[in-house]
């Protein structure tokens, strides 16, 4: 139960301190309100820095269905574990968004803007044509997940590694950071970059639910977009990764 309790809390502590940095910018009176989109991918590079950090050596900090179906995938994960950790990281992933909005609340009221509001949960594409919404979820996934794999390799024995616990540890905590970061800068200006099932649907969910002032629709038309995208991208990286070490 240890390492499912770590992926919950990791998972929540991402999306309060990522959707924290989006509150911060675009939400009305906020000490960084209009501060910008690098403002936004700094605070979701740190937010998986912090997380890795603090739960890596316990669950591996997968905090993330995808990396979590990529290492599967990869056989490096145990598929008996995939959907508890999924399920963990979801959980986690509501609570983080139910702390976003009571942190932000008196700003929530101070903010007309629904879509404004929204944003602070979950992704919405700035052109909506979901084909290229998919592919730009695959391929920002495809270069998160296929990374991972990589900076694990120096502790992974290829053959023979059974099903070890599998993932990051503390001292990967700022290369992951900074990857994210950098994916957010390059590939988030399509849909906001979620490459992450559990970060869009969990706090989505919680928009459903909560009694936010003037709030729109959830948008569940385009929800499925972060999560097969994600997924999707998570299976070609670890195919790819595959094929590296077949060549090798």
């Amino acid at each position: 139960m240890i390492e499912y309790t770590a992926e919950f809390i990791g998972t929540m502590i991402l999306i309060l301190l990522g959707n924290g940095a989006v509150a911060n910018v675009v939400l009305k009176n906020t000490k960084g309100e209009n501060s910008g989109w690098i403002v936004i991918t700094a605070g979701w590079g740190m937010a998986v820095f912090v997380a890795v950090f603090v739960v890596g050596p316990i669950s591996g900090a997968h905090i993330n269905p995808a990396v979590t179906l990529g290492l599967a995938f990869a056989g490096l994960f145990e598929w008996g574990k995939v959907a508890p950790f999924i399920l963990s990281q979801i959980l986690g992933a509501m609570a983080g968004g139910y702390l976003v909005y009571a942190f932000y609340r008196y700003h929530f009221l101070a903010t007309e803007d629904p879509d404004v509001k929204m944003a602070c949960f979950c992704t919405a594409p700035n052109i909506r044509e979901l084909k290229n919404n998919f592919l730009s979820e695959t391929i920002g996934t495809f270069v998160l997940v296929f990374a991972v794999l990589f900076i694990n390799l120096p502790e992974l024995e290829i053959e023979g590694i059974g099903y070890a616990k599998v993932g990051l540890g503390s001292l990967e905590a700022l290369p992951v950071g900074l990857l994210v970061f950098a994916i957010g800068m390059s590939l988030g200006g399509t849909t906001g970059y979620a490459i992450n099932p559990a970060r869009d649907f969990g706090p989505r969910l919680v928009h459903a639910f909560l009694p936010v002032k003037n709030k729109r629709d959830s948008d569940w038309s385009y929800s499925w977009v972060p999560v097969l995208g994600p997924f999707t991208g998570a299976g070609v990286a670890a195919g790819v990764y595959y094929f590296v070490h077949w060549l090798a």
